[in-house]
C-alpha cells in the first residue's frame, strides 16, 4: 500500500488516466474527487461487494470472477 499525504487541491495519479483530487477534510470524511474514463467504473468498496455478489448470484460461478468483471 501506498501513504500519502496531499494537502486540499492537490492531486495523485495513477497511469494516464486516472487523476484523484483532495477536495476537503470535515472531522472523520476526506472528499475525493475522481476522474476517470467512462470505460473504468468507480465505485465504493461497500456497492462494488453488492455488485459482485449480485454478478455471482447472477451466473458467474465464484466470487472472484464476478468481482474481476466488475
Amino acid at each position: 500500500m501506498l501513504i500519502l499525504t496531499r494537502s486540499i487541491g492537490q492531486k495523485i495519479r495513477i497511469g494516464e488516466q486516472i487523476s484523484i483530487t483532495m477536495l476537503g477534510v470535515q472531522g472523520m470524511q476526506v472528499r475525493l474527487g475522481i476522474e476517470a474514463p467512462r470505460n473504468i467504473q468507480v465505485h465504493r468498496e461497500e456497492v462494488y461487494q453488492r455488485i459482485a455478489i449480485e454478478r455471482a448470484r447472477n451466473g458467474f460461478v465464484d466470487k472472484e470472477d464476478a468481482i474481476g468483471n466488475c
